[in-house]
């Protein structure tokens, strides 16, 4: 019985947990689990208590919750706080001093409470002030006293105006008394500089009066001190100043300002520069002026430190005022921050603006009130609100002095401190007095805030042995307390019952105690092994086997509880899908699903309409669109029995019925209003569609208006048409004889005059095709003829689209590449508007073109708001259409519009329902034309009015560089929406042929003006060579308005272009104007154009084929513009000088005016006058005039309304960045040494940023012992200021190098830091993280510049067979179980790691080329291991050493030290490993291990002058290498490097690959990273590393694949993938902007993979974002696999793109390796991989763990001759051997040596290892043949 009893407690209890768990955070009753009342009511505010003794749910948790379960309301016990008043006097504005109310308050908190006071403060309008002067007294400040001395007066008058109560002090200082800041010797001590006081360290002078004549009179005797460092001790002074009150005659109830003034920077508390950091005891804080009132400890202790003098300032009510000049300006300005009011002020050289500087930041300080809390208790938290419960920023409080201003304190008691319960912390820290006031306040609010820890008095009243615990507890708060071994909720379970049969922990329905999961205890108590994981009576239910919904556990809106999810409050379903509220089913009138549908599970379930609905059951806006279309034959066949559905059982298919109505709603209470033309009789009816008023109704409301708008009908004009017919027909019946052959012609054409017998007009394209060829095209679209045929009469309009490239095959390489849909493109957009066009409107500078403008970018940005993404229209033009019927008289206006690629249908519909109503929003415009472009088809309409027979379709011909050379577009028409006309001739095809061309001639600009008074225009024609030589072009001059012989001289001609000839000019004269011309009024514009045409030679013409000249009667209007579109100062800038130039007619005069704009402290405006011959002047700025202290900020100036004859250039604005300065010097160097010749530096950011950091400058140099430069400096910029880090290989071995660093701002270069290292004297150890792509890395071989220079390094680049992307860790590049081989140039190195969990079996063959023969060894290695023994259990592992050296005894030479590498060896050890002095050791700690590296010391290893040992040596140092290829085939190269030649050209570099024969040539295989055709790059000459590429895209990834050819075969690929970055041109994306910059980038892997082992068979693995993906993340896709084979390859998918991702891997297999990559899913394809590998290790699974890890390292070095073969087998034995806790290894080597010579050799070495404290002793025996 008792067994059941608690397990069915059990049960209960976490059934209840079931249905009320949420996030821990939200309920922390529950989750604190508290074990008695006091516990729980201590936990938090809302916790209650249930002492119900029949109550089966948890004890401890929110009210609400507990009385939902059952407990009684009375029973309930919980805790209330207090909040009381104690003095509130209201605030009296008739006395002149700072006031608040209310004066007291005490109040008490339970943890996690808070609570609110309102709080009134009054800042008088001039209150009392007390102004303490502090200057600097050393030397360099004597011209600064000598200024103050002589402000006696204007110091009065400044005082009196701040307050009607002052008082001012003054005090000086200099510093302390002692070496080194003071001159020790006797002489200076008295008299450090002539006509000077001694030195001293600070001095109270004047103590605070109100008498400014005895202030003046002391002042006057003051005198000049001195110290030697530039440093001051004003800090000792500050902080005297503030504790001294009585003597320094601080007053209680008045303002405090401190006003420090110097120009030095100052000594702080242990500053370093300071000897007597350390040596001297930290200051205490109090008062020591003697009756002198001088500081009397300064040599006994420290200067204090900033927290203390913000403290104690604070504390004291002082406001300091730094009033320093530009030499320390900057530490001032950084110091500021600390305090909670200071300000800083600007003093000129010798102090003459002091008093300035005091107005304006009193001012300011008055400006700028902030709120604090004094003294808080460290368990309390304040915030202060504005009235509109808001919370307030520093300075955000704006009381104005003389009035009562309204606060806000809210209080907030913490809950946690920490881990730590807010109640277990000690009374002084939950409990005290703060004080509340504004900072410059000295009254204040005192607050006595403590925090409540109840007792439940039920405590202290238990009920012994009581019934309920059978006797064997006592019943406290309604649970039992048991005694001694009695267990159980009740008391009921002896521990003497543990020895019972586990069955008790056996569920239902199982086998396993505790599901297998957990151990059997007492009373059949199952205790989970994981509690994290696993839970229930029986350990049955997992945490993670809840169900899974988005890709998270419960959907991330719940906990898994019990085997299901327990969700949050406001979710509910199986996984936590489904919001309980109705928000997401909420329309835009405020209902729930537009009441067209019900709500489930948050999503709307909408009724059948007809119509596209949104998610909430309203007509989609895209739909709406299609509202009148898709109504359309519905209404007409129901109403009017027409149309095409006019059949019944079509008409009956409609999803409404219409209805007929004498009067149509008003069309904004309707859905849509709708007109068609009812092609059956010519007629247009009209109808509304609206949303029912029923909602059981499922049909749309449509209303038909019950009469047909017809056009009018007469017979009248019948009658003479009859008399005329018959008289006709007479006629041919006379002549018929005569003229039978043509009397059926004559006859039919009679009948077709006739209403009743005319035939139907037809529509459709003129020709069938265009052949044109691109050098000879003028214009980037082609007026193709549309013809009308028929009777003219009557509108019809057709809707027109075109399809660029339909000759390519569906299977083309272009058309598989599919655009990404979020892409934002650019749609040129054209509306004919309802405006005749002016030849103003073709001026881009007339005023009517700039108005006509804005008002289409007003219309259009508000109308195209609604497109998802659509940014504002851009680049409007007018022009007119010719052949545009009856209405080309008429503006069309054309423009740019950018959003996503997706949207284009939307953007036709917005435009053609826009373009029907005739209004687009308040813009006119005329029916019947519009159209929509991308960059690979488009769409339209045109129009034919009556009459009309012929227009022209604008059709665009999207020419682009990656065109084929004959492409092919297609030109169709649609339908005709209005109209009665069918379509003829559909489609018209435009063939474009597209040559190479030798030169392109262009003119310069598409425009130019000149005056009659210049009297020729000069007009430049420009050649692009491409391929130089002669060629030749044609031009000519044209009419528009001007004339020839009238207005100017006519010209054409040919121009010859000789070799190397890229320009030349065409001059046009120009003619005077005539006298009748000169008295004509409105005179017209006069313009000729000219043209290029007949290219020669294989040349074509490019962009400006035609410019057109204007010529002006006056001389053309000066142009004023900024020079430069930003301005950059620093706010120690005295001045801020804009220049504002002036081109064309310099000789007039010419006004404009400016102003300022979004400027902080000032609006200022201006005319600015050019005098003739001046071009330029400046716009000067004093911001020290203006009121508020100068700070950072950014504002613009503007240029407007300039004189008759001038105009605003392009640069009618200016930017103008206030900044703090330049940056400081970068943080200290660090070094990472690789090798000798191999380093890579970092450094940290500057201190003093002063904006941001846009880049680094690293410059290295070669230096002697005297600092004297010996080689070139070699310099590096690095763009990217977030990548603080440089690898620099190839150094000149055992040289000394100076590196400086320095970084750049927006106001430029800041200084540099350096340091000098010599490589070769430091340790050489392996890198802490793996390169990466991102980090820059430069080769000192490499040239003098590195822009656009990007590597891939060795490390990194290593790619898997058969993978298409760059792999951060490849085929022969492994962690954890398999070996590192980085094969670099000597001086690299080479790295190989093993772990406790590798196989106990590893087999290595290699093979390699020696010098003029090859080299092979074979090693097995075998593990073969028993138990330890006993006697030292705290040995550790340790590592063994071992060097064979072999040679033949003739050869004994040496060789260079350069040409060797050393090994470098990972692994895993015990964490006590023993001391490696003399091998480079470093470690990092981990729980469990400590990872370690070292590398042996550089020792010589022979001695050997040949060339062809040098050349063996460089291959045998290579004899771990798996040789995996077979002998002679290339390995991969090494390295690519990529360099930008331009937007669109790349230099792709490699390294030579080791092959044991010769290299034959190079395959380069490229393609898009997305897919789409492979090109390749033969390289037949082996001396060839690269190749240059001209035909890439911009803006594109790219796949580079590199491999070697040998006579055995191909060898393995290098892979990367690089995509040059640079600005393209908005008309055609694919095509960069001429002379725009570019530069490299790469994609980067996901972040480092992160193991959390879960279970011995689960684990959890997260990485990071990808710092620069490859487009935009979908997902991720996650593969694992056994890293030695067997089992099956697993993926997962992840979606998101979170910036940390994580992912649960269940069912592993413990002690078994594992390989695990990521690979980011984007809208480009596949991200580079992030590989890792990890084994999930037991305690007693592996056959070496009872050892410890064992590491063995083998370094061998031979010198062999020409043919050598080894077979080396090496066996390792542990032995039982009492004196060896960890065994005994016994090494045998047998060494087999064939050479030419049949030399043999046996080598056998017995290696001992005895382990004695973490020590490794090592015996080696060597032999020699």
């Amino acid at each position: 019985m008792g067994r059941w009893t608690l397990h069915l407690s059990v049960g209960l209890g976490l059934l209840a947990l079931l249905l009320t768990c949420c996030y821990a955070e939200a309920n922390y009753c529950l989750a604190s689990k508290a074990k008695s009342c006091s516990e729980c009511l201590q936990t938090g505010i809302g916790c209650a208590y249930c002492p119900d003794e029949n109550f089966d749910g948890p004890r401890c948790d929110l009210e609400k919750n507990i009385i939902a379960r059952g407990c009684g309301a009375a029973t309930l016990i919980t805790a209330q706080s207090s909040k009381v008043i104690n003095s509130e006097e209201k605030i009296n504005v008739a006395l002149q001093k700072s006031q608040v109310s209310p004066q007291r308050v005490t109040m008490s908190f339970l943890p996690g409470e808070e609570k609110l006071v309102n709080v009134e403060v009054f800042a008088p309008t001039k209150g009392p002030l007390d102004l303490y002067i502090l200057m600097d007294f050393s030397n360099s400040m004597a011209d600064d006293l000598d200024n103050l001395k002589r402000m006696g007066n204007e110091l009065a008058s400044l005082v009196e105006n701040l307050s009607d109560d002052y008082t001012i002090g003054f005090g000086k200082f200099v510093d302390k008394v002692i070496e080194p800041q003071t001159d020790m010797r006797p002489s200076k001590l008295s008299q450090p500089w002539p006509d000077s006081d001694p030195p001293f360290s600070f001095q109270n002078v004047i103590k605070l009066t109100s008498e400014l004549s005895d202030f003046t009179n002391k002042l006057q005797k003051e005198r000049i001190s001195g110290n030697l460092d530039a440093p001051e001790g004003g800090f000792d002074a500050i902080l005297q100043a503030a504790v001294c009150r009585d003597k320094i005659g601080w007053r209680d109830h008045s303002t405090h300002l401190l006003v420090f003034s110097t120009e030095s920077a100052f000594h702080y508390e242990a500053d370093g520069a300071n000897v007597l950091s350390g040596i001297l005891p930290r200051n205490d804080e109090q008062c020591h002026l003697d009756a002198d009132d001088k500081y009397t400890e300064d040599i006994r202790q420290d200067y204090p430190s900033i927290p203390t003098l913000v403290r104690l300032l604070g504390k004291h009510n002082i406001i300091p005022i730094f009033a320093v000049t530009n030499h320390s300006y900057t530490y001032y300005k950084k110091l500021q921050e600390y305090f909670p009011i200071a300000e800083v002020g600007l003093l000129q050289e010798d102090t003459s603006n002091i008093l300035q500087v005091m107005d304006s930041a009193f001012k300011s300080i008055r400006s700028k009130m902030s709120i604090r809390a004094e003294e808080k208790p460290k368990a309390f938290e304040t915030q202060f609100l504005s009235t509109s419960g808001k919370v307030a920023q520093y300075g955000d409080f704006n009381f104005r002095p003389g009035t009562i201003g309204k606060f806000m304190m809210k209080l907030t008691a913490q809950r946690l401190n920490g881990e730590q319960p807010v109640c277990q912390m000690s009374p002084d820290e939950k409990a005290g007095t703060m004080k509340v006031k504004p900072t410059t306040f000295n009254a204040g609010v005192n607050v006595e805030a403590s925090v409540l820890c109840p007792v439940c008095e039920c405590e202290k009243t238990p009920l012994p042995r009581a019934a309920r615990c059978n006797g064997n507890g006592d019943l406290v708060c309604g649970k039992c307390q048991c005694y001694g071994d009695w267990l159980g909720s009740f008391c009921n379970c002896s521990l003497a019952d543990s020895v019972k049969s586990k069955s008790q922990c056996v569920a239902p329905g199982e086998t396993e105690p505790c599901s297998g999961h957990g151990d059997c205890m007492a009373c059949g108590t199952c205790v989970c092994y994981n509690p994290e994981q696993f839970e229930g009576p029986y350990c049955q239910y997992d945490k993670t086997q809840c169900p899974i919904y988005g890709g998270f556990l419960c959907n991330d809106r719940g906990s898994c509880v019990m085997g299901q999810c327990a969700c949050a409050d406001g979710w509910e379903g199986t996984a936590c899908e489904c919001p309980k509220s109705n928000q997401t089913c909420v329309d835009s009138k405020g209902g729930v699903c537009n009441g067209r549908g019900t709500c489930v599970c948050g999503r709307c379930n909408c009724q059948s309409s007809g119509l596209e609905l949104t998610s909430t059951c309203e007509p989609n806006f895209l739909a709406q669109l299609e509202v009148c279309e898709a109504t359309r034959s519905c209404a007409q066949c129901q109403t009017w029995k027409t149309g095409e559905k006019k059949e019944d059982e079509k008409c009956k298919e409609c999803p409404f019925q219409s209805y007929t109505v004498t009067e149509l709603k008003e069309s904004d209470k309707v859905l849509d209003s709708c007109s068609f033309r009812d092609k059956d009789d010519d007629c247009t009816y009209y109808y509304t569609v609206d949303n029912p008023r029923d909602p059981a109704v499922k049909g749309m409301d449509v209303q038909v208006l019950e009469k047909k708008e017809c056009p009018p009908t007469s017979l009248l004009w019948l009658l003479p048409l009859l008399l005329f017919l018959l008289l006709l027909l007479a006629l041919l019946l006379l002549c018929c004889w005569k003229y039978c052959a043509c009397c059926k012609s004559c006859w039919q054409s009679c009948l077709a005059l006739l209403p009743c017998c005319r035939r139907g007009r037809m529509v459709g394209f003129k020709e069938d095709e265009y052949l044109l060829r691109q050098s000879l095209l003028t214009s980037d679209h082609l007026d193709t003829p549309m013809v009308r045929t028929g009777p003219p009469k009557g509108t019809d309009v057709v809707r027109w689209k075109v399809t660029d490239n339909v000759h390519r095959a569906p299977t083309h390489p272009q058309a598989l590449i599919k655009p990404n849909p979020k892409e934002i493109i650019q749609f040129p957009v054209s509306l004919r508007l309802n405006r005749l066009f002016s030849e103003n409107l073709s001026r881009l500078e007339s005023r009517d073109a700039e108005q006509l403008r804005k008002e289409v970018a007003d219309n259009l940005n508000e109308v195209y708001k609604q497109i998802p993404g659509a940014q504002k229209v851009q680049k409007t033009t007018f022009r007119m259409q010719r052949n545009a019927g009856k209405r080309q008289d008429y503006t069309i206006m054309d423009t740019v519009l950018s959003a996503p690629r997706a949207s284009y249908p939307d953007i036709v519909k917005l435009t053609e329902k826009n373009v029907q109503s005739g209004n687009v929003r308040d813009l006119k415009v005329k029916p019947g034309y519009y159209a929509v472009a991308t960059d690979r088809e488009a769409m339209g309409a045109v129009e034919f009015q009556e009459g009309v027979e012929s227009v022209d379709v604008h059709v665009p011909l999207f020419i682009k560089d990656e065109d084929d050379v004959k492409k092919q577009l297609q030109v169709e028409a649609i339908d005709v929406p209005l109209g009665i006309a069918e379509i003829g001739k559909r489609l018209v095809n435009i063939t474009i042929i597209k040559e190479h061309a030798s030169s392109v001639f262009s003119f310069l600009q598409p425009a130019y003006t000149y005056s009659r008074q210049d009297g020729v225009a000069n007009i430049p024609i420009s050649r692009e060579i491409i391929e130089d030589g002669r060629t030749h072009v044609t031009y000519r001059t044209r009419d528009l308005t001007a004339k020839e012989k009238k207005d100017y001289v006519t010209v054409d001609g040919e121009l010859t272009y000789g070799p190397g000839e890229t320009q030349k000019m065409v001059p046009v004269r120009l003619l005077e104007l005539g006298e009748k011309d000169g008295l004509l009024e409105d005179k017209q514009v006069k313009q000729f154009v000219m043209d290029l045409s007949n290219p020669r030679q294989g040349a074509k013409l490019g962009r400006y084929l035609r410019t057109t000249v204007t010529i002006t009667d006056q001389p053309e209007p000066s142009v004023m513009m900024f020079k430069k579109g930003t301005q950059n100062f620093t706010t120690s800038d005295p001045t801020y000088t804009i220049p504002v130039v002036r081109t064309r007619n310099h000789d007039s005069p010419a006004t404009v005016k400016w102003r300022t704009k979004k400027a902080q402290r000032f609006e200022l405006s201006g005319p600015l006058k050019f005098g003739p011959g001046e071009t330029e002047k400046d716009i000067v700025i004093d911001p020290k005039s203006h009121p508020g202290p100068i700070q950072p900020e950014t504002f613009q100036l503007e240029l407007f309304d300039p004189s008759s004859n001038a105009s605003v250039g392009e640069r009618k604005t200016t930017l103008v960045n206030v900044t703090d300065g330049i940056p400081g010097e970068p943080g200290r160097l660090a070094f990472n040494v690789i090798s000798p010749t191999v380093t890579e530096v970092s450094w940290a950011e500057p201190a003093e940023t002063n904006s941001n950091i846009t880049a680094y400058e690293v410059i290295y140099t070669p230096i002697d012992n005297e600092m004297k430069p010996v080689g070139a400096a070699k310099k590096v910029k690095i763009d990217n200021p977030k990548k603080r880090m440089l690898l620099i290989e190839k150094l000149q071995s055992a040289q000394t190098y100076q590196y400086k660093v320095r970084a750049k701002n927006s106001i430029g270069w800041g200084p540099f830091r350096d340091a000098t290292i010599n490589l070769a004297s430091q340790p050489a150890r392996p890198l802490s993280i793996p390169i990466i792509p991102d980090v820059p890395i430069v080769n000192t071989e490499a040239g003098d510049e590195y822009d656009r220079y990007l590597m891939y390094r060795n490390e990194v680049m290593k790619s898997p067979a058969g993978s298409k992307t760059p792999s951060v860790s490849g085929d022969d590049y492994t962690m954890n179980g398999k070996w590192d081989q980085n094969f670099l140039f000597p001086g690299g190195s080479g790295t190989r790691n093993m772990s406790a969990s590798s196989s106990p079996m590893s087999t290595l063959s290699s093979n390699y080329r020696g010098a003029g023969g090859s080299f092979t060894t074979e090693t097995s290695t075998t593990y073969m291991t028993g138990p330890g023994g006993s006697r030292r259990q705290d040995m550790v592992g340790g590592v063994h050493t071992s060097e064979v050296i072999m040679r033949k005894r003739s050869e004994n030479r040496g060789y260079a030290d350069e040409n060797i590498r050393d090994s470098i060896v990972m692994g895993e050890v015990s964490s006590k490993f023993p001391d490696l002095s003399g091998f480079g050791y470093t470690g990092m700690q981990s729980s469990s291990h400590s990872q370690f590296s070292y590398s042996l010391p550089q020792a010589p290893r022979g001695k050997s002058q040949s060339s062809d040992i040098n050349e063996a040596l460089y291959n045998l140092d290579r004899v771990l290498q798996d040789a995996r290829l077979s002998p002679g085939v290339p390995d991969t190269p090494s390295r690519l490097v990529f360099s930008a030649l331009g937007p669109t050209a790349l230099k792709v570099s490699w390294q030579e690959p080791h092959c044991e024969k010769d290299i034959m040539g190079y395959c380069v295989l490229y393609q898009l990273l997305n897919g789409g055709e492979v090109k390749c790059i033969n390289v037949t000459n082996p001396a060839e590393n690269s190749v240059i590429i001209q035909d890439l895209l911009p803006n594109h990834s790219y796949l580079f694949k590199v491999k070697a050819q040998s006579q055995e075969g191909w060898g393995p690929e290098r892979e990367g993938v690089i995509t040059i970055e640079s600005a393209v041109d908005p008309k055609s994306p694919l095509s960069p902007m001429p002379g725009s910059p570019f530069t490299l980038s790469t994609p980067s892997a996901p972040g480092p993979l992160v193991f959390t082992a879960l279970s011995p068979d689960s684990l959890q693995l997260s990485w990071d974002k990808p710092r620069k993906p490859n487009g935009d993340i979908l997902g991720y896709v996650v593969t694992c696999e056994q890293l030695h084979g067997g089992g099956d390859v697993r993926s997962f998918q992840v979606n998101g793109d979170s910036t940390e991702t994580s992912l649960t891997v269940p069912n592993l297999t413990e002690n078994v390796p594992y390989k695990f990559k990521v690979q980011a899913r984007t809208t480009q394809g596949f991200g580079p991989e992030r590989e890792g590998i990890i084994t999930i290790e037991s305690q007693d699974g592996s056959a070496l763990s009872q050892y410890n890890s064992q590491s063995l390292v083998r370094r061998e070095v031979f010198q062999m001759p020409a043919e050598v073969s080894t077979r080396t087998n090496v066996s390792h034995t542990m032995l039982n051997d009492p004196y060896f806790s960890d065994g005994m290894m016994m090494t045998t080597t047998s060494q087999h040596t064939e050479t030419s010579g049949m030399m043999t050799q046996i080598t056998k070495e017995v290696v001992q290892r005895s382990v004695m404290g973490g020590t490794t002793v090592t015996k080696k025996m060597f032999y020699e043949s």
